[in-house]
């Protein structure tokens, strides 16, 4: 996993935030695609694995807590849960490892805003996507009573 801190722009009439510049040398893959996504507040969207492609985040608006489990023999961080806070007010990407399951609780009170530039483009017909249930036995964390899918 690796972050890039990006900058933000304020002035009086409001602010321009720079999302991606390919000479941050931040990710190697390149940008094939890209979506937006929300979550309501107190919602969770999890937990989720690719096996083919990597995610990587942006928040545009609202508050999210990323959650993740690495449940790779051959990693470091095997079997560990690692949270990342990510807000609109701190602009920066942030990659989610294939292989890594992850969920998006959003914690703040308004929705929110994320863009996705996973690092191939979405299959309809075959989605790289597997899932498990919130409460799952299998990952070692508890959303406590926040309801989501």
């Amino acid at each position: 996993m690796s972050f890039h801190d990006s900058i933000r722009h304020d002035d009086d009439r409001g602010s321009v935030t720079e999302i991606f510049d390919p000479r941050w040398g931040w990710h190697g893959d390149p940008l094939v695609f890209s979506y937006a996504f929300t979550i309501r507040p107190g919602l969770v969207k999890g937990w989720g694995l690719h096996k083919l492609h990597e995610d990587r985040y942006f928040v545009l608006s609202g508050e999210m807590e990323l959650v993740l489990f690495d449940p790779r023999p051959e990693s470091t961080t095997c079997g560990k849960i690692c949270k990342i806070y990510l807000s609109g007010s701190r602009p920066r990407l942030v990659n989610v490892p294939k292989f890594v399951w992850h969920a998006d609780r959003n914690i703040g009170t308004t929705d929110v805003v994320v863009l996705n530039f996973p690092t191939i483009q979405y299959d309809h017909s075959n989605p790289d996507k597997y899932r498990l249930p919130l409460d799952t036995d299998l990952i070692p964390y508890s959303f406590g009573d926040a309801k989501g899918w």
